[in-house]
C-alpha cells in the first residue's frame, strides 16, 4: 500500500463517518484494502485506528483501564506496546480523562489508535487547538508511522501547514464538490502567484489563470506555470493559497 494523505476542509467529519460506515451513505461503494466496508466492516476495522479531534471515553477512566477495555476489542491488541507508547508520549497512566490536558488526551488517543498495529490510520482534525511544540511531536510520530511502506495516513485538516510537511497527495472538498486531487509536490510546482496590475494582467492567457485576488493597488492570480510566458516572476504558492484561489472565481478581467 502506497502512503495516502488527505485533506478534507469541507464536510470532512460526515465523509470519514462514511468511511468507517457510523453514517450511512446516500451512493456509491466504499473500499478499503479492496474490500467492501459494508462485508467485511470487523476484519477492515482491526487494520484502522482511528483518531477524531477529541477522545471518545468516558471521563472517568484512565490510560491503564482503557487498556484492559481495549484489549477486548481488538485480535492484535498489544498491551506492552500501548504502554511503551504512553510512557514515550509521557502521558500519565493514573489520571483520569477529566484530568489529561487536550494534548496529552490527543497523544492519549495516538496510542490507542497504533496499540493495534494497524496498517492505516484516519485522523480527523488531530491538531487542532494544540500549542505548537506537541502539533511538532505528532506530526513527526505521523512521520514515523509512515516509514513503513505499508502503512498510508488519511489525514483530514484545516491547517495547511500539516499537510504542506507531511503529505504526498492533497484532495480539496470544497462545498461537498472535490476541487482537486493531487499529489502534492506536483500540485505546487504546477502553479505559481502572479503579482502585479490589471495591465499585465491581460498579456496572461485566461486559460492559465485559475482565480484573481484583486486589492486596492495590485491583483494576484494563481496561474499554470507551462502557460505563462517566462518573462513573468511568479511566485511558488503554498497549499493553503493554492485552494483559496482554486474556490475564488475568475472575474471578467
Amino acid at each position: 500500500m502506497n502512503r495516502f494523505e488527505l485533506i478534507v476542509l469541507l464536510n470532512k467529519t460526515t465523509t470519514i463517518k462514511c468511511i468507517l460506515n457510523i453514517l450511512q451513505r446516500d451512493a456509491g461503494d466504499i473500499r478499503i484494502f479492496g474490500k467492501q466496508m459494508k462485508e467485511a466492516e470487523i476484519e477492515v476495522k482491526e487494520e484502522i485506528g482511528v483518531v477524531f479531534d477529541d477522545i471518545q471515553f468516558p471521563e472517568p477512566l484512565n490510560p491503564s483501564q482503557i487498556n484492559n477495555f481495549m484489549k477486548k476489542l481488538y485480535k492484535k491488541w498489544d498491551s506492552t506496546y500501548y504502554f511503551e507508547l504512553l510512557e514515550k508520549f509521557q502521558v500519565p497512566q493514573k489520571k483520569t480523562m477529566k484530568e489529561l490536558s487536550r494534548g496529552m488526551r490527543m497523544k492519549l488517543s495516538l496510542a490507542v489508535a497504533l496499540a493495534h498495529h494497524p496498517k492505516l490510520l484516519i485522523l480527523d482534525e488531530p491538531t487542532s487547538g494544540l500549542d505548537p511544540i506537541i502539533r511538532e511531536e505528532i506530526l513527526d510520530l505521523f512521520l514515523d508511522f509512515m516509514q513503513d511502506e505499508s502503512h498510508s495516513i488519511l489525514f483530514s485538516s484545516h491547517i495547511t501547514s500539516d499537510l504542506e510537511k507531511i503529505a504526498d497527495y492533497i484532495t480539496f472538498i470544497h462545498q461537498g464538490k472535490i476541487q482537486f486531487s493531487e499529489e502534492k509536490d506536483l500540485l505546487l510546482e504546477e502553479y505559481g502567484i502572479f503579482r502585479g496590475d490589471d495591465q499585465e494582467l491581460q498579456a496572461i492567457p485566461p486559460t492559465a489563470i485559475k482565480g484573481i485576488r484583486r486589492n486596492t493597488y495590485s491583483v494576484e492570480a494563481l496561474v499554470k506555470r507551462t502557460e505563462v510566458n517566462e518573462f513573468f516572476t511568479l511566485e511558488k504558492p503554498t497549499i493553503e493559497e493554492i485552494m483559496l484561489f482554486t474556490v475564488k472565481e475568475v472575474t471578467n478581467r
